[in-house]
């Protein structure tokens, strides 16, 4: 995200930085009793006040969702604030296939998240991402057909649930970069969660997939307790009889705003483990280090090796943190989002940053919680890339869709 001068920045993180001081009772009193991960949710808005909660107004962002107050982005499914989920309508397609058996098809499960088709990203209520248009480059999608019972069939593209997840920390005090790291799902070569409808005006999906040739009875983990040997790490509980699917979210930030995202695939074996996402190396496509340039596909997210640890440190942050404190997030900062950026991508561009040994030693290291807060820790050369090197974009993608906006 860009601002034209540096006046125009400095208004927009003051009036960011304020603005949090206003929350809605309704909101307030749907987390007052929910865990607050990381306590990066709001709390109530009447602590220190001489009036009860009760007395506070709605939140602006009932008015209008580009102002102060929480927002549900990804429309289409349930979010459970108390356990950080989200219920999404379950596809199921069907994928070709090409074995020493002969071509077939085989049966695919999967979810919507995001689309390029501003229209249907309003009637289904997903997340529309302009961004994505530009995605259709070397192999980064996959052709899909709409077929006469509107299902989808997939030209290629397959993922294998087998694999069990292992994580093998480094030396302390370094838990990353991991001794060893292995994704508990892998796609083919031919696999992406992105696909371009080829009978439907070539718009382009965000549809990872969360099970593969498997039948319904088979995943029919209604009640939760799913098999991840046969379905995405990620799956909380999975119904083909509802056609739902529960999956966990992570928290992040973006622009001091708290956020719950999907982290469902990455294009680097670390970053798939590390997010418990689905290794998609095909994504590996889509050029990074380009951000708001014309015909980008990504936005930025920003990461720290080396930040605050202790689980119960509120400024905790970092994949050392998230490894070592065996935490659900290393609590990443996005660029722009839906309503409050125009560039949003689910398509991260995974910018990875340590702080140096003179922010340790000046007690600098702290929770960042914006996108030009940690450029400016960078700027003033605080923050550097691992090992001292320049910062910029480690080349990695990872897919995370936005979920919901706290404030």
């Amino acid at each position: 995200m860009r601002f034209k001068n540096k006046e125009i920045l400095r208004f927009f993180i003051i009036a960011i930085f304020a603005s949090t001081i206003i929350t809605s009772s309704l909101f307030q009193t749907q987390i007052s009793t929910a865990q607050r991960p990381d306590n990066i949710a709001p709390p109530p808005p009447s602590v220190g006040a001489g009036v009860p909660l009760t007395y506070f107004g709605p939140s602006p962002s009932e008015v209008d969702p580009q102002l102060i107050g929480p927002v549900k982005l990804l429309k289409a499914g349930q979010v459970d604030l108390n356990a950080s989920t989200i219920t999404l309508p379950l596809y199921q397609g069907q994928v070709k296939t090409n074995s020493t058996e002969g071509d077939g098809v085989k049966k695919v499960w999967y979810v919507l998240t995001d689309t390029s088709d501003r229209g249907n990203a309003e009637s289904l209520g997903l997340n529309w991402s302009p961004k994505l248009t530009y995605s259709q480059v070397g192999n980064a999608t996959r052709v899909a057909t709409i077929e006469k019972n509107t299902t989808l069939t997939f030209n290629a593209g397959t993922v294998d649930f087998k694999p069990n997840r292992t994580l093998v920390p480094g030396d302390a005090p370094n838990a990353f970069p991991p001794k060893a790291a292995t994704a508990g799902s892998v796609g083919d070569k031919d696999y992406s969660p992105l696909v371009r409808i080829q009978n439907a005006g070539n718009q382009i999906y965000n549809a990872p997939i969360v099970a593969y040739d498997v039948e319904a009875k088979d995943i029919s983990f209604c009640n939760g307790n799913p098999d991840h040997g046969l379905v995405h790490d990620k799956v909380v509980k999975i119904c083909p009889e509802e056609q739902t699917v529960t999956l966990k979210l992570v928290q992040g930030l973006s622009f001091s705003r708290p956020v719950l995202y999907l982290s469902l695939d990455a294009s680097e074996q670390t970053t798939a483990t590390l997010e418990v996402a689905t290794f998609a190396p095909r994504l590996d496509d889509i050029q990074t280090g380009h951000d708001d340039s014309a015909f980008s596909a990504i936005e930025r997210l920003f990461a720290v090796t080396n930040g605050p640890t202790g689980k119960d440190n509120p400024q905790r942050q970092g994949l050392n943190s998230a490894i070592i404190d065996n935490a659900t997030s290393p609590l990443n900062i996005f660029g722009g989002i839906p309503t409050i950026a125009l560039d949003y991508s689910p398509l991260w561009d995974v910018n990875l940053g340590e702080w140096t040994k003179e922010a340790s030693d000046n007690g600098y290291k702290s929770r960042l919680n914006q996108e030009f807060q940690f450029l400016d820790f960078v700027e003033q050369g605080w923050i550097t890339g691992p090992e001292g090197k320049p910062f910029g974009s480690t080349g990695n993608i990872v897919n995370c869709p936005i979920v919901f906006r706290f404030l």
